[in-house]
This record gives C-alpha cells, sequence and structure tokens, in this order.
C-alpha cells in the first residue's frame, strides 16, 4: 500500500474520501472499490518514480529531505484531484453504472472547495491513465466476494434476507475498510496471542489481510449478527434497533479500551 511510502497520509483519508465521492455521484459501490485498488497502484508507481528521480540542480545539497518535502508538498496540493480522476476511471468500466463526465467532475470539485477547468481534470485523468500504464483492470475486490458470497447463501437458503444483508453488509465493509489498521492489529492479536507480536509473524499474517473471501465471510458474519440478533430484539422489546445498536458499540469501545489498557503480567 502506498500509505508506506507516503506515511503522512492516514489510510481512512482517501478511502472516506472515495466512499463520499461514490455515494454523491450515485456510482456503483463496486467503483468506490475499483477506485480505490487504482489510487493505490498509481500513487505506489507516482511516488517511486518521483522520488528515484535525480535531485535537480539547485536543491541544497545540505538539506538532504529538502526535495522529498517539497515532493510532498506538491503532491498534497495535487492529490484531491488525483482521487477524483481515479474515482472517473472506476466509473467508466461499469457499463451499468452513471459515468462522470468532465461538466460532472468540474461542478463536483467546485462544491468541495477545489477550483478546476475541464482542462485540468482531463490531464489528470490521463496522467493516472499513463501512469497506470492503460491497465484498468483490477484482481476481484472485496465487495465483489460479499455479492457472490449472499448469492450462494440465497440460493443455498431462501429463507435468509439477502437483500437487507446486502444493504446491511455495505456499512460493515465500508466500516471494517475504514479501521482496516485497527482491525487486522487486533486479529494478529488475537491469533498469535501476542501484545507484541514479532516481524516473523506480522510477515506472514499479510496473506490473511490479503484474503478477500474471508473478509467477505467475516463482513457477511457481522451483518448477520447485527440483523438477526438486534433485528430480534428490538422487536421483543420495542426498543429502536438504533438505540440497541448504539448501546452495543458505546460498550463494546469501552470494552476494547479497557482491554487495551491491561497491561499482560
Amino acid at each position: 500500500m502506498f500509505c508506506s511510502v507516503f506515511p503522512c497520509l492516514p489510510l481512512w483519508f482517501y478511502l472516506e474520501y472515495i466512499f463520499l465521492m461514490t455515494k454523491e455521484l450515485r456510482l456503483d459501490p463496486l467503483a468506490g472499490y475499483h477506485a480505490v485498488e487504482l489510487l493505490q497502484r498509481f500513487m505506489v508507481k507516482h511516488l517511486t518514480e518521483l522520488l528515484t528521480t535525480p535531485t535537480p540542480q539547485g536543491a541544497a545539497a545540505d538539506q538532504p529531505e529538502s526535495y522529498e518535502d517539497a515532493v510532498f508538498d506538491k503532491l498534497k496540493e495535487k492529490f484531491p484531484l488525483i482521487v477524483f480522476s481515479c474515482v472517473q476511471l472506476a466509473s467508466k468500466l461499469f457499463l451499468h453504472s452513471q459515468i462522470v463526465d468532465n461538466n460532472t467532475a468540474v461542478r463536483i470539485l467546485h462544491s468541495v472547495g477545489h477550483s478546476v477547468s475541464k482542462q485540468t481534470v482531463l490531464e489528470s485523468e490521463l496522467m493516472v491513465l499513463k501512469g497506470l500504464e492503460y491497465r484498468l483492470n483490477a484482481p476481484p475486490n472485496p465487495l465483489i466476494y460479499v455479492e457472490i458470497l449472499l448469492e450462494v447463501l440465497g440460493h443455498n437458503e431462501p429463507s435468509i434476507p439477502v437483500e437487507q444483508l446486502y444493504e446491511l453488509c455495505h456499512h460493515v465493509l465500508q466500516f471494517v475498510s475504514l479501521q482496516r489498521t485497527a482491525i487486522y492489529d487486533s486479529l494478529l492479536e488475537t491469533t498469535t496471542q501476542c501484545v507484541n507480536p514479532s516481524r516473523e509473524q506480522r510477515e506472514k499474517f499479510v496473506t490473511v489481510t490479503e484474503d478477500c473471501m474471508l473478509l467477505g465471510v467475516g463482513v457477511i458474519t457481522v451483518a448477520t449478527f447485527i440483523l438477526c440478533v438486534v433485528g430480534e430484539l428490538s422487536h421483543i422489546t420495542g426498543i429502536s434497533a438504533r438505540s440497541i445498536s448504539d448501546f452495543a458499540n458505546v460498550t463494546l469501545m469501552h470494552i476494547v479500551e479497557t482491554s487495551s489498557s491491561v497491561t499482560p503480567t
């Protein structure tokens, strides 16, 4: 992931930006997850090229980090447009989804405080395309696994409320994506039963973080638990599902905070 190359950019920032843009543009959620993959691939390649380019003459030789800082500062200014270009490209890969044209791009970017011309939008899109070497195909993303698994579940067990589960899975998957680091760190500690896993354990765990099938299964399991348990309790007690969920979330948050603050003996 490019966050390891660009540490000043938190993972949740660009994910949330893409999710919000996808929702605002009424795109297929699949386009949003595809845009994430395009952005990651482009940024790794783009940053690698920028940071391995020989330092131009005139750069202060006694300040070795000045050129790198300048690259990051310049990139920060362009980053929102780069993210949007990835969303725009992803929208064109789904025939049943609305395509984001340059007029729409300019309007949306203006609405979030970025004054750009259609020419600038076009140039950014072309830059991303070239950076990706015009290869826009991507491996199946987590949402595709969720959809396939739900189809199989619905076929095998018609009584399962697949449509309700599908809607809830969207929210759960977004939450897991935004909290990915914290969730997988906790999972690593649980599987290794070690608060400070070794480097070898972390390296072996990489295959788990890349397992979209496991992620899809986990998302559906969480959504099913919420839908069935919370829904049934709401029906029994008359308390709204939102109130039950809020109480459970706050309680879990404090349990997690308490657990993390306890020093193992």
